[in-house]
């Protein structure tokens, strides 16, 4: 049976997609950080985001059927001009994943470059490129640099695996840049330090411990932690330690001794006897022969530390040596703490596969400081809708190359959000009728497709 002109468009307004009700109560919880309307707005653009090919603004509207809902202009606005912070929507966000976390809060840090064009878009400059360089040769690219705080999270249904969830944003600009801007230029491991204050500020009666390599591990981090933070992080093989400093003596003239005796480098506390461990970390299994001393680096001799130095006994990376601010901590629970870090990594990766962090084009200061975090934020909280409920409906592919797959990646998390939002959405338009039970079934196998 043919239908007719009416009954199509009036299913082409219901076929707007909307996301399951579970995440959308999700997003409720975030909505006191902005507006009524506002939010409303995010919804939509949040709606779009997940199921848009591109995550552009007009793309997103496109694919949340949108377009005809109000004025393209107004979504736009929503990053460039609505009054909505993004470090509060961030801080809202930690506190819904509270619920994974234990006695120490572990955080990760690093930077990622997000790849742009043009000159007018606001923050862009040249940058280091991880991807394209080597050991041997550095290359740069243009682009926006953003430093990144996360949340490390094990949830208790996937031992072993942690997840990086990112909830402070700062975008770096380069010396030059910043000249140009008129604004004071401030490092990496500054904006790590203004995130870290603002977290723990916040949560004064929490335990935090924040892991990162060796950029930021220096005296710029080391020497500016909050009370209730401590860091793990890199060491160079050969770095000067000292003991702690003696006790001044009564009677002595002159400034009390800051330093100690002279301890040995990281690579000479290798060249003496140490015990091998067998360490479970990234995902596998090593022996190592490892060495640890308790003392301070020369730059902030204030604060003790762990550290260690470690050597694979098979395979590995060589010789590396890493430190601790938690001086009661093993060898091997700062190597695995360390280890955690990977997942950061992992985070960069997949929002810009899977979100389109790269993709979006706004160009002024506001636009380009709010959209491009979005990608991150939504990279969370699937994360954390899918600890929460959308792993009841998981389903994840079997093919004869792929036969052993027992951990959905979050590839599988979108695709599930995806699927389950279609097939809420295919149940409500309430087909009945002879042929109707086929065609429900046709459109849901269509929604996996698509998914």
């Amino acid at each position: 049976m043919l239908l007719g002109s009416a009954t199509i468009q009036a299913l082409g307004k219901e076929a707007s997609v909307q996301l399951v009700t579970s995440f959308e109560a999700l997003l409720q919880s975030l909505s006191p950080v902005m507006t009524a309307p506002s939010f409303q707005t995010w919804l939509v653009l949040l709606t779009g985001w997940v199921f848009a090919p591109r995550r552009t603004v007009t793309r997103m509207i496109v694919a949340a059927g949108a377009v005809e809902q109000k004025h393209f202009s107004s979504f736009h606005r929503f990053f460039s001009q609505a009054a909505w912070s993004r470090d509060e929507l961030g801080l809202t966000l930690f506190g819904l994943v509270r619920v994974w976390l234990g006695a120490t809060i572990f955080l990760g840090v690093d930077d990622t470059l997000a790849r742009k064009r043009g000159l007018k878009m606001f923050g862009t400059g040249m940058h280091h490129d991880p991807l394209l360089s080597s050991r041997s040769y550095t290359v740069t690219n243009w682009g926006h640099c953003w430093v990144v705080l996360s949340v490390l999270v094990a949830f208790p249904f996937w031992p072993g695996r942690y997840f990086s969830l990112p909830i402070l944003f700062r975008l770096y600009l380069n010396k030059k840049k910043a000249k140009k801007l008129r604004r004071a230029y401030r490092s990496k491991p500054e904006l790590t330090v203004e995130m870290l204050k603002l977290l723990c500020a916040r949560h004064e009666n929490l335990h935090f411990h924040v892991v990162g390599d060796s950029a930021y591990g220096g005296q710029s981090v080391l020497g500016q932690l909050p009370r209730n933070c401590d860091l793990s992080s890199r060491l160079l093989l050969t770095a000067r330690l000292h003991d702690a400093p003696p006790e001044a003596q009564p009677g002595r003239r002159g400034r009390p001794r800051r330093r100690g005796r002279k301890l040995p480098t990281p690579r000479q506390m290798l060249a003496e006897h140490c015990r091998h461990v067998e360490l479970s970390i990234y995902g596998r299994s090593q022996r190592a022969r490892v060495a640890e001393v308790l003392g301070r680096v020369y730059a902030v001799p204030e604060r003790p530390l762990k550290v260690v130095a470690v050597e694979a006994l098979a395979g590995g990376r060589g010789q590396e040596a890493f430190y601790s601010t938690c001086v009661t901590a093993t060898a091997e629970e700062i190597l695995t703490w360390y280890s955690m870090r990977w997942a950061v990594e992992v985070t960069f990766h997949d929002s810009k596969q899977h979100l389109g962090f790269e993709q979006p084009q706004g160009w002024s200061r506001r636009a380009v400081e709010r959209t491009a975090p979005m990608a991150m934020l939504l990279y969370a909280l699937i994360v954390h809708w899918y600890a929460l409920a959308g792993h009841r409906h998981e389903s994840l592919p079997m093919f004869p190359w792929y036969a052993a797959k027992s951990r959905a990646s979050f590839a599988d998390m979108l695709a599930t959000l995806r699927r389950v939002s279609l097939r809420q959405r295919i149940s409500a338009l309430g087909l009945s009728g002879r042929g109707s039970r086929k065609i429900q079934e046709l459109l849901e196998n269509l929604a996996t497709l698509a998914a």
